[in-house]
């Protein structure tokens, strides 16, 4: 069977540092992301725009949304914005080899200082002998506080029960921020299953001791996770890019 390639990658909204420090990576990150060779990216921390770094940056600021210029040659962009600031806005986003069939989000905010959501995107992916199947991607980015990540992931089980045929591939992708591994249980009750020895961390990218981003699968086998090697990625984001290589069945 094909193997697919399933990346998730908290970019950080494109700009690393503080203050006068500030520095933008989104060009950058679209060469780092192309180095990846996934067939599907899911992302985190995406900007459409922001009013003042727009200023801040100038001539140097992308004229499109990062999700548009962070895409390869070929890929189809899919964006939702999750929460909007003072400046501007940001959200997760899902860039696609394969064609996109239906798009849709659902607002999974637990309190009003955190906006969440998940992004759903369903894809017509190559199979065995010239077939074509349906692939349905989740993209997430749970909150800070454990209980409301618990019940991010209630609300993800009901959006899946609502959503996604039992019968179709599923991979649920992003920054679960679960740095104490607490969500598999519930994660694995509605058969999402990762791999879990050993754990690849993630996070922070300079010195990564916490695996925060996950690829889980459902109807897929999930034959590997890893994070790129070589130098540089620990400028791009506060997080490293996680890749999974994934089979059907």
């Amino acid at each position: 069977m094909p193997t697919l390639r399933i990346a998730t990658y908290n970019i950080h909204k494109g700009v690393q540092g503080l203050g006068p420090l500030q520095r933008l990576e989104i060009h950058n990150l679209r060469h780092a992301i192309a180095q990846l060779q996934a067939d599907v990216v899911c992302l985190q921390e995406v900007r459409a725009y922001h009013h003042r770094l727009a200023r801040r940056f100038g001539a140097h600021w992308p004229h499109e949304p990062q999700a548009q210029v962070l895409a390869p040659p070929g890929f189809v962009a899919v964006y939702q914005t999750n929460a909007r600031t003072r400046h501007g806005e940001h959200g997760n986003a899902l860039l696609s080899r394969f064609e996109v069939l239906a798009r849709a989000h659902r607002d999974v905010s637990d309190h009003p200082l955190e906006q969440r959501g998940l992004l759903h995107v369903t894809l017509a992916v190559p199979r065995a002998a010239g077939r074509v199947g349906r692939l349905h991607v989740i993209v997430v980015h749970l909150g800070l506080i454990h209980a409301s990540r618990a019940r991010q992931v209630l609300a993800l089980q009901r959006y899946m029960a609502e959503a996604v045929p039992h019968d179709e591939p599923l991979v649920v992708a992003g920054d679960f921020n679960d740095w104490g591994e607490r969500l598999h249980a519930d994660l694995a009750a509605v058969g999402l299953q990762t791999l879990r020895s050993p754990s690849v961390p993630t996070f922070p990218a300079r010195l990564p001791l916490l695996a925060l981003d996950r690829i889980y699968v459902r109807g897929l086998t999930l034959r590997s996770l890893a994070t790129p090697r070589g130098r540089g990625w620990w400028r791009l984001s506060d997080h490293l890019p996680l890749v999974g290589e994934v089979t059907w069945g």
